[in-house]
This record gives structure tokens, sequence and C-alpha cells, in this order.
């Protein structure tokens, strides 16, 4: 297993979308940890998930093991690393900007993805997700979405 070959197999399971917020992949989210080689040629991807009891996890894993052995690497392993804990500062800033794009002010904020306005109220602490609250904009008075800090 070459550099190279890491690299791509890198690569390919980074692309792998979350499967409760696509177009964001879980490069983006700061869920793949690792990509390694581990005995006889297998690819070991570490993944770390967004909180325990969050129902994608085994979606992202499967995922991951399917992408990896389609690009043909033919010994895949798809691990679960619980330390340290993901935080929503893993999130990149590529991931920042799709949230925002797709309507969901990232963590740490409370701008409006719309019309960019800071007068916004909360109005319940669950969105669509547990990893979102749900909020309105006073502005333009459209709701939308929050990805929690965490």
């Amino acid at each position: 297993m070459t550099a190279t070959d890491i690299a791509r197999a890198r690569k390919i399971a980074g692309a792998v979308e979350d499967p409760e917020l696509p177009p964001i992949t879980i490069s983006d989210l700061g869920v793949l940890r690792n990509v390694s080689a581990g005995p006889n040629g297998q690819i070991i991807a570490t993944i770390t998930p967004t909180y325990s009891g969050c129902p994608a996890n085994a979606v992202i894993a499967l995922d991951v093991e399917a992408a990896l052995l389609a690009a043909g690497f033919a010994h895949v392993r798809v691990e679960t690393e619980w330390a340290p804990a993901w935080s929503s500062a893993d999130i990149s800033s590529n991931g920042r900007a799709k949230l925002g794009q797709m309507g969901i002010a990232p963590p740490g904020t409370t701008q409006c993805p719309r019309c960019d306005s800071a007068v916004t109220e909360e109005i319940s602490l669950f969105g669509a997700t547990a990893c979102k609250s749900l909020w309105r904009c006073n502005a333009c008075r459209e709701p939308f979405e929050v990805f929690k800090t965490i």
C-alpha cells in the first residue's frame, strides 16, 4: 500500500456525503478522522460520529465502506473512534459555507442565512434532526435551522 493509495482512499472516503445533510461531506463535517493502511493491504477508515445517538452513524460507515470497495480497494474496514469526541469546531470552512448555502446557520451563529439579519429568535430547541435547532428571523420572518454548537 503506497502513500498515493492512502491519499486516494482518503479522498474517496472524505467525499461520502452525510446522509442527513447532503451535499456536505464527512470530510467537511470533520467526521472522517483518518485513513490508513492495515495488514495485508487493508484500508482502515476511522470516523468519529457527531454524537453517539446519531442515527446516521451506521449509514456513514456503510457508505464509506461501499465507496472504497467500489473504487477497487479489496479489503476495507471502517472503525469508529469516540475519543477525542467530535466537536462542531471540526466543521471545515467549506462545510460551514455549505451549511449557509443550505439555509442552515453554522455553529456559533444565529444570523439568518437568508437575509443576514442578526435579529433572530429561537422557536424550538430541536429542528429536523437533533443536531439542529429551529429559529426565526425577525427581519425577513423566515424560519431557519441552526447547527448546534457542541
